[in-house]
């Protein structure tokens, strides 16, 4: 039975340090280094328990700080313990259920690795796995996995998992909902019994429950906030438009500096309203299931570091996406779910910002998405408009900047399926494209390479071992010219059937 701590006790950011929930001095300074100088609550609330080596059941909302709230304990215990990892058997354990979680975990933990003296690998689909394998037999401290691909090297013989001290399932809600739950109970029967295990999740569905109950020890349950719970900082608006306006409001939208994130329903819908923004003059690039694992990487960096400034991706994304600096998410295609909803637009107001979430609906629509919010909780703005409708200025602030469509399309990274450069399926065509790069375990990472999003299973013929995520600030869009009208530009994308 789990320990149900009284909502009291939880901590608020800024009214507590590290050091005094008990975080060792060395990862006190680590933690520095990288700029996290004050616990968020999700870690104020579990770091004391997780640090004295229980097992921990975490719930929060997506981007309230999970990741360093079990990266911190997992660290510090494998930093306590001197010496080199033996081959094949790491001492830690991280399961995230998309490439794109895995890649960003690993990219907050590479630092404060490489302080300490560890070293790290992350372990997904898309790539060869021969770097991978060199990279295990050499010896890591702590993997960061997709299940799939772990299960794939388990069975192969080239991963143990007897030496796990810890073990971390983070996004388990999602996991469960991607239907990972049984490679996952293969993969935890394999580490010892009495190792610890941290679980963190949005909500605590059925599914959930059934880890929860298996394989935690006696856990300490902290509730910081619900999927559910509003986001002070997080404006909601519906815009009511016609058909025939959905692509110029989305032109406008986009065009306005700052980074936006816009969701579509189905890949195909992806690719095709990436191709009509770039036809328009915004620079963007697309995310989803279908772009190979060196398409994903080149795109998801580009949105980082601000080459472009428009990342069009599916539900399947929206897990992953850890950019800073999003001040904008457009739900170009209203969810099914509401908690897709809830998902899609936590890739902004993360870590205390604030920003603004805009779903699109037409007149089929209303009804669905008067649903949606009342299951998601939320009571946003709803209006009816047109383009060059005052409030998009508003919603979406700055001088409106487009480029030539070829301009647009060379500042994104190019699509392609299976990895391969200038492949069928991508967006962005003509993008310049960066030399393919071999991932390694190293000391704190590993070579950067990026993941699909798309779920992880056993039996693929290809494996990944990459360390990336890159964050950073905002950029403006490179410009050569003004917008002008975009009521010219073909009617939007409409919502298909739901594959992503």
């Amino acid at each position: 039975m789990a320990v149900r701590r009284p909502a009291s006790s939880v901590v608020a950011a800024g009214t507590t340090t590290f050091d005094a929930l008990g975080v060792p001095a060395d990862m006190v300074a680590a933690l520095a280094s990288v700029n996290v100088l004050q616990p968020f609550p999700i870690q104020a609330a579990t770091l004391p328990d997780s640090l004295a080596g229980r097992d921990v059941l975490g719930r929060g909302r997506t981007g309230s700080g999970k990741t360093y709230a079990f990266l911190i304990p997992v660290l510090a215990r494998l930093a306590a313990v001197a010496g080199r990892p033996k081959a094949g058997r790491p001492r830690a354990l991280v399961l995230a259920p998309t490439r794109e979680l895995a890649t960003q975990i690993e990219a907050s933990a590479a630092p404060l690795a490489k302080v300490l003296g560890l070293r790290t690998l992350t372990v997904f689909g898309g790539v060869k796995p021969g770097p991978q394998i060199t990279a295990l037999k050499a010896g890591v401290d702590l993997v960061i996995a997709c299940p799939g691909r772990l299960a794939d090297h388990l069975q192969a013989g080239h991963v143990r998992l007897d030496a796990v001290q810890t073990t971390v399932l983070d996004e388990a809600d999602h996991m469960a909902d991607l239907g990972f739950l049984p490679v996952v109970r293969r993969l935890l029967d394999q580490t010892p019994d009495d190792s610890q295990r941290l679980l963190f999740s949005a909500t605590l569905d059925a599914g959930v429950d059934v880890l929860v109950r298996r394989y935690l020890h006696d856990p300490v349950t902290h509730s910081v906030d619900t999927a559910q719970s509003p986001v002070n900082t997080m404006a909601h608006h519906m815009l009511h438009v016609r058909a025939e306006s959905r692509l110029p409001v989305l032109v406008d939208l986009t065009s306005a500096p700052g980074r936006s994130l816009v969701f579509t329903r189905t890949k195909r819908a992806a690719t095709r309203l990436t191709r009509q923004l770039v036809a328009a003059g915004v620079p963007a690039v697309e995310l989803h299931g279908n772009l190979g694992q060196n398409a994903r990487t080149r795109n998801l960096d580009a949105f980082a570091s601000g080459t472009v400034t428009t990342l069009v991706a599916t539900d399947i994304a929206a897990r992953g996406i850890h950019v800073d600096d999003v001040g904008v998410v457009i739900h170009a295609d209203p969810p099914v779910e509401h908690k897709a909803y809830l998902h899609r637009s936590g890739r902004t107001a993360r870590a205390g910002a604030s920003g603004t979430v805009i779903t699109l609906m037409t007149d089929e629509q209303v009804a669905d998405v008067r649903e949606l919010t009342r299951k998601a909780g939320i009571k946003p703005t709803v209006t009816r408009l047109q383009p060059g409708h005052p409030l998009l200025a508003e919603l979406a602030p700055g001088d409106r900047t487009l480029v030539p469509a070829s301009a647009a399309a060379s500042a994104g990274g190019g699509g392609g399926r299976g990895g391969e450069p200038g492949g069928r399926g991508g967006g962005g065509r003509g993008g310049a494209r960066r030399p393919q790069r071999t991932a390694t375990a190293r000391t704190g990472g590993g070579a950067r390479t990026g993941g699909r999003a798309r779920p992880e299973r056993r039996g693929s013929s290809t494996g990944s071992t990459a360390s990336t995520g890159s964050t950073a600030s905002a950029s403006s869009t490179p410009s050569t010219s003004s917008s002008g009208s975009a009521a010219a530009f073909s009617a939007g994308t409409k919502a298909g059937r739901r594959h992503r």
